[in-house]
């Protein structure tokens, strides 16, 4: 059932995909319907969303469904500073604040960044996001745990996860200690029932039903916790796998989802799509080079403080603006691949680099 489930919102969402494209013109930033969403999107309003698990972690080189996380190598360049650089910055302000990152970057202070030192500050910029996982976290907490005994119980989080969603949390409260039906629309409890799975996996052994702060991190992060990373993993690869076997090989990797749309720009986003997805498993994930993505790969790829990960994508960043080929970056370069590093284009990049420097 859940299967069939499955198939018709693929389907469903390729017909959505399809309407849309009908009645809107494509822009250049459009992505089929199985990626991640555009940065640009509006986000929901983290009171909404503070008990909830994120769909997006910041730091992480793959979203929760599977999708490759876009804004990854932004991500671990900029941290917390990400915000900071958008479109609408006026252009010298951002050069600024990019050329005092240059600065920081280069530890040796010989005016160009090694891609270890690139390693170092993609771990230092990872750290933050942790840093930054976990300050929210205690926010998250205390919302979920009003009497602060410092223990969660699956109920208790039950009850406010459904007054988020507009339920009276009276009423339900009252009716989970009654263990009466709470009468909850199909997605709603699907969505309750991913969540319980994901609570109990949360909790540390000796399983006592309870989430302390620290196991409630690993619920909404599970970045931070290796058995939760696990889980993850797992999830990512139940949903990508086709034929049951447990790995993932390049065909179900690069599968789009059920449905074909006619039209030539939907066509192009689909093959840029795969070529990315083809990429990243052919020269990243898959470490052995075997044509086979084990669930211990995957893990390795998706840890954010791996630090042989940390190297290589370094080296990715440096390759992408090394223009002279020198195998390290240059203040240069990089004001000139500004895009690229902080999602921001930067106007006159080489104006005066040398003297601002």
């Amino acid at each position: 059932m859940a299967l069939l489930r499955k198939l018709w919102c693929r389907n469903l969402l390729a017909v959505s995909l399809l309407f849309y494209l009908l009645l809107h013109p494509m822009d250049v930033h459009a992505r089929p319907a199985n990626m991640s969403a555009p940065k640009d999107k509006s986000p929901v309003s983290k009171d909404d969303n503070e008990i909830l698990p994120p769909d997006h972690l910041n730091g992480v080189k793959m979203e929760m469904d599977g999708h490759l996380n876009k804004d990854f190598h932004q991500e671990v360049f900029l941290g917390k500073e990400m915000e900071e650089f958008d479109e609408d910055s006026e252009p010298r302000r951002n050069r600024k604040k990019l050329i005092d990152i240059f600065t920081k970057v280069d530890f040796n202070k010989d005016r160009s960044v090694s891609a270890k030192e690139m390693q170092r500050w993609i771990m230092e910029k990872t750290e933050e996001h942790f840093q930054e996982a976990m300050k929210e976290n205690k926010n998250s907490f205390r919302a979920v745990d009003p009497d602060g005994d410092g223990h969660v119980t699956w109920d208790e989080y039950r009850v406010k996860f459904l007054a988020s969603k507009g339920f009276d949390e009276k009423e339900i409260a009252e009716k989970i200690k009654n263990n009466e039906d709470l009468k909850l629309d199909e997605e709603t409890q699907e969505v309750l029932e991913s969540l319980k799975d994901r609570w109990f996996q949360a909790d540390n052994p000796p399983a006592d039903q309870l989430l302390n702060e620290q196991e409630f991190l690993s619920f909404l992060h599970p970045e931070h916790s290796r058995g939760m990373l696990k889980y993850m993993v797992k999830e990512i690869v139940r949903d990508l796998d086709q034929d049951g076997d447990k790995k993932l090989t390049l065909a179900e990797f690069i599968s789009l989802p059920v449905g074909t749309v006619e039209n030539q720009q939907a066509q192009d986003i689909d093959d840029d799509w795969v070529r990315e997805r083809r990429k990243e498993f052919e020269e990243v994930i898959d470490s052995d080079h075997d044509g086979i993505v084990t669930m211990d790969e995957l893990e390795e790829y998706m840890d954010p403080m791996n630090e042989h990960n940390a190297l290589n994508e370094a080296k990715q960043m440096i390759a992408v603006a090394d223009e002279n080929q020198n195998h390290s970056l240059e203040l240069d370069e990089i004001l000139k691949y500004s895009e690229y590093f902080t999602g921001s284009k930067l106007m006159d990049y080489a104006r005066n680099v040398h003297e601002e420097f």
